[in-house]
């Protein structure tokens, strides 16, 4: 059993509202974020699995903690990757619940992860990256895990993705925080042509010290890379080799790692 408590902070570090159980809570927080708000997650035991909702726009997350978390909550700029239902309005839904030991056994995508943030936390799975073009919002690593699959833009949400800055070393970080079992990569490419550019290569890399080469195509739908199952605590999209179009701005809107996690 497991202590969960979940608060609303306000700048000054006020508690707007909380509520706290055992293996489960949920907080109907009746207020209107403010800049500088922030949810706050603490649970009486680390390394454990759980699906936690920050929003009821946003839908839940699974994830693996190995702390306690501070989520805040985005505006401004920051609010351009996130639809405008999120965080909106004067009532909010939030629950955070242990995960059960058959869904943490699921073949699932083990990337997926809609409550990232572009800083490091403890909780995973967590995206960064060597760039994220001109370090705006709808262009940060985080957007790549989000669970939105549009590609066939660019920009505010739903067509935030992880832009690369025209950099050719750029690279793509995907953080579990424990040893997963994983078989498949799946990359879905910005498409927004004529203004895009794509990759026709790329290299993924693992915790293992293993390393894939990936063949690409221009392509609005999903490409796929499968291979036998791997233990990993992490892997790498890099050496990313664009065509010969005349555009400079490849991207991606999202990576997907399918898997398991080893038996608890």
């Amino acid at each position: 059993m497991a202590i969960i408590s979940l608060q609303v902070i306000d700048k000054e570090g006020n508690v707007v509202c909380q509520a706290k159980g055992e293996d489960f809570v949920d907080l109907v927080c009746k207020h209107t974020y403010q800049e500088g708000d922030r949810i706050d997650l603490k649970i009486s035991e680390k390394q454990v699995y759980l699906k936690w909702q920050v929003d009821d726009g946003l839908g839940a997350a699974f994830v693996y903690l190995t702390g306690d978390v501070s989520y805040y909550i985005p505006f401004g700029e920051q609010r351009r990757s996130y639809s405008p239902k999120v965080f909106s309005g004067d009532r909010h839904y939030i629950y955070a619940e242990l995960a059960g030991r058959e869904e943490v056994a699921s073949y699932r995508n083990l990337a997926l992860n809609p409550a990232d943030q572009r800083f490091d936390v403890p909780c995973f799975p967590h995206a960064t990256a060597n760039v994220e073009t001109r370090g705006e919002a709808t262009f940060a690593a985080r957007n790549a895990i989000d669970g939105v699959r549009a590609n066939l833009s660019h920009g505010s949400w739903p067509y935030q993705s992880w832009g690369i800055n025209q950099q050719d070393d750029a690279a793509l970080k995907i953080a579990f925080g424990r040893e997963v079992i994983a078989d498949k990569v799946v990359l879905y490419t910005r498409s927004d042509f004529p203004h895009d550019n794509w990759w026709v290569r790329a290299t993924v890399k693992f915790s293992d010290g293993s390393i894939k080469e990936f063949s690409l195509e221009k392509s609005t739908r999903a490409q796929v890379l499968a291979f036998p199952e791997k233990k990993i605590e992490w892997l790498e999209l890099c050496d990313l080799i664009k065509s010969d179009d005349p555009s400079p701005f490849p991207a991606l809107s999202q990576i997907e790692v399918y898997g398991r996690d080893r038996p608890v």
